[in-house]
């Protein structure tokens, strides 16, 4: 008999509002709300169970769009017993959360969460751009609790050097991946269009996404006037789309409780397998840019949690804010290039839509659909958060478990850099060194504005040459030509400029 403690997901909702009347817009609570009623429907139960909940999490939105969320959310959905709690930044949110309070629903600590978020970015713009200002701020008299305490995703001298906005650092990943394979830029290029124009397959069939079109290879790889480089190589369809309006929202239990409010068991999702993995906190010290020994724990752990291979599950959500989070989850977990299954159930944050930190709602909403329509079959879902930095895994099934929910890992494994072969690093570089990857940064004219260059005072290969962050010193020409040719290994000279170091290329 499966424990009556077993923790379960029994509702999910989503909400994809595209083009209302700003008169008729709905805000971000608004958003939220209905949501949360689409959970409840999907559930099968009213919403004056949600007088029950014992906690509900409000995921952050990029823009949060009033004081205390999670307070003004109790207030409308009658859930003001509830512990209120907002999650801080970080796409690996959502499914954090759900292992989170799964652990704790099979403990006894909690009984019925709600975890929600939304994002109405494209209806703010539109009232921006009307000259107004969005009235949906709710009063409060304090501040919302913050469920854990959040962390600055960069130092301050990798601010100085163009570490802080995801666009641009995402590109070193891919620039060092391009070079490990072997690639050459265009081969890498359509490489890349092939991979998220599945993505795209994907999203044209859902009722969900904000773009459910499919692109061809060479609409997503091609830089044109309305698919401008962004962060070389990335075109705009290579990054997520944040300009949205959606919401997503999950119900968690138990087992025990979802039979006191008569939930049919054929609404139930179980979690066979979670996994939470921080990687070496600052970019500038990671063992390299081209894998994640992070993503690698974090799938072996949440697959050996299940019992099961990689070959073992039927349909993933690789999160896919860039194309390199994809290669590189997809490297580390094991799949191979040539695999057939698709690696989204959205169509992926270009597609599909990122709505901020709770993207993964929406893909754990979606595994829910699809495990339902496939009793039996096991989903996976994984979610990053920073750069590449922070990590989870979920694995579900419609399947009970065969023995008692058991995560016998420590809930977040934190890397550090005695775990890894960080290489040293200096601050101060000055003389001849090397470009170990690099990003080009665009602007919307689709000219080339800077260059981010990680570097070595030495061999790139050289495991003990220190390695640097420097801005590219040079023209505009320079900046394109470095779009051009290869220019990981180029050799080049680092030197100060105040309190900025800057890197000559050779070309």
């Amino acid at each position: 008999m499966t424990n009556p403690r077993t923790p379960i997901l029994i509702g999910v909702g989503q909400v994809t509002e595209k083009d209302p009347p700003i008169d008729e817009a709905s805000s971000p609570l608004d958003l939220i709300e209905q949501a949360t009623v689409l959970a409840l429907e999907d559930a099968g139960i009213s919403r004056e169970n949600l007088s029950d909940l014992t906690t509900l999490v409000v995921v952050k939105s990029f823009r949060e769009p009033m004081r205390n969320t999670p307070e003004a959310l109790a207030s409308r959905i009658n859930a003001t017993k509830a512990a209120q709690w907002l999650a801080p930044d970080g796409g690996n949110g959502p499914q954090y959360l759900v292992n989170r309070y799964s652990e704790a629903i099979f403990s006894g600590e909690e009984d019925f969460v709600l975890l929600s978020g939304a994002e109405a970015m494209a209806t703010g713009r539109k009232i921006v751009k009307s000259g107004n200002k969005p009235q949906w701020s709710v009063d409060s008299d304090k501040d919302a609790d913050l469920l854990f305490a959040d962390r600055q995703m960069w130092n301050d001298h990798e601010l100085k050097h163009g570490i802080w906005q995801a666009s641009h650092v995402y590109p070193l990943f891919e620039n060092a991946l391009r070079a490990h394979y072997g690639n050459s830029l265009p081969e890498h290029q359509i490489m890349m269009g092939e991979l998220f124009s599945r993505l795209s397959e994907v999203a044209e069939s859902s009722p969900h996404a904000w773009y459910p079109v499919k692109r061809s290879p060479e609409e997503i790889a091609t830089a044109t006037p309305s698919n401008r480089f962004v962060g070389w190589p990335y075109t705009k369809f290579m990054n997520a789309m944040n300009q949205i309006n959606q919401s997503a929202s999950l119900l968690l239990t138990s087992i025990e409780k979802a039979e006191e409010m008569g939930v049919d068991p054929n609404r139930w999702v179980f979690l066979h397998g979670a996994s939470d993995v921080t990687d070496v906190w600052n970019v500038s010290y990671r063992e390299n840019f081209y894998s994640s020994p992070s993503m690698k724990i974090m799938g072996e752990n949440a697959l050996n949690m299940a019992g099961l291979e990689i070959n073992d599950i039927r349909h993933l959500d690789l999160y896919s804010c860039f194309p390199s989070a994809v290669q590189i989850a997809r490297n580390e977990l094991g799949i191979p290039k040539d695999d057939q299954r698709h690696l989204t159930v959205t169509g992926g944050l270009p597609f599909h839509g990122g709505a901020g930190n709770n993207y993964v709602m929406n893909s754990i909403a979606a595994m829910a659909d699809k495990l339902r329509s496939d009793r039996g079959s096991f989903g996976m879902v994984t979610a990053n958060g920073g750069y590449i930095s922070k990590h989870a895994a979920g694995i579900y099934s419609t399947k009970p478990l065969e023995s008692d929910w058991n995560r016998d890992t420590s809930p977040v494994i934190e890397l550090t850099t005695a775990d890894i072969r960080s290489p040293e690093f200096t601050e101060t570089p000055t003389g001849e060194a090397a470009i170990e990857t690099y990003s080009i940064v665009f602007g919307r004219s689709g000219e080339p504005e800077n260059g981010i260059v990680v570097g070595r005072m030495g061999d790139i290969h050289d495991q003990q040459a220190r390695r640097f962050l420097a801005l590219v010193d040079g023209d505009a020409d320079t900046l394109m030509s470095m779009t051009q040719e290869e220019f990981v290994g180029r050799k080049g000279k680092v030197w100060r400029d105040d309190d900025t170091n800057r890197f000559t290329p050779a070309l």
